[in-house]
């Protein structure tokens, strides 16, 4: 979603509950890999999750000092009555189901060796590529205190369009840094048939942002202004 630099009036506290709803889902979903692959015993599964739970924690922490709202309202957002119905399915595939398929396939690639020995700079150019995903997907959240979980226009926020800076490059940045960091994990992982499922969350990617992009265009004042400033909602030069 699109944000801006003023602060909500009221800031609900966060909840506990979403904070160690959180905390299960940072420290518990990259350890599929592990259960999918029945062993401990995989270095490069240490720093994929490694990266994974620094990353994420570290992102809430900047966000919790910068825009403590965003936390509340990520904590909440699945219950808010205004969710676009489409979006309850989408929001769940995107943000657990489809992430959980692609650690499940790598695991257990790992396990049956299905895809051939990937040559060592693989894996460093993947977790190059991973880290500064995640680092630009952070940014889009900083800058966007309207970075809520679903797709709704957040009027009891004060939600209003964001045009600063990842925005000014690409109208929904931090789906880029999703895609992109999905698409590094298999690499990093060294398994070439999780890029199938990578490929299918891309996919939902795309189809998120097309009817967010939409319902921005149509409910969000200023927002189709800003679309015809910034061109390209994922890639720039392509879509």
């Amino acid at each position: 979603m699109n944000d801006t630099n003023t602060h909500a009036q009221s800031s609900p506290p966060i909840q506990t509950r979403a904070v160690i709803a959180f905390a299960a889902y940072v420290l518990l979903l990259p350890a599929v890999i592990f259960l999918a692959a029945g062993t401990l015993r995989w270095p490069n599964g240490w720093v994929y999750y490694g990266l994974t739970a620094a990353a994420a924690l570290v992102s809430r922490a900047i966000v919790a000092l910068v825009h403590p709202d965003l936390l509340a309202e990520r904590g909440q957002s699945q219950r808010a009555e205004d969710v676009k119905s489409w979006d309850r399915l989408l929001s769940f595939c995107v943000g657990l189901l489809a992430p959980m398929v692609v650690l499940i396939v790598t695991g257990l690639d790992k396990r049956w060796s299905w895809s051939p020995l990937l040559p060592s700079w693989v894996a460093t150019v993947a977790v190059a590529v991973f880290v500064l995903s995640y680092a630009f997907s952070t940014w889009a959240m900083v800058t966007n205190r309207f970075f809520s979980g679903v797709v709704r226009i957040q009027k009891d926020r004060g939600h209003h369009v964001v045009t600063n800076g990842p925005y000014r490059i690409v109208r929904h940045p931090g789906y880029t840094g999703g895609a992109i960091a999905m698409i590094a994990a298999p690499l990093l992982l060294g398994s070439l048939w999780a890029l199938i499922p990578a490929a299918a969350y891309v996919i939902l990617i795309v189809v998120r942002t097309m009817l967010e992009d939409r319902t921005l265009q149509e409910e969000l004042p200023g927002y189709r202004e800003y679309a015809q400033r910034t061109r390209y909602r994922l890639l720039p030069g392509l879509w």
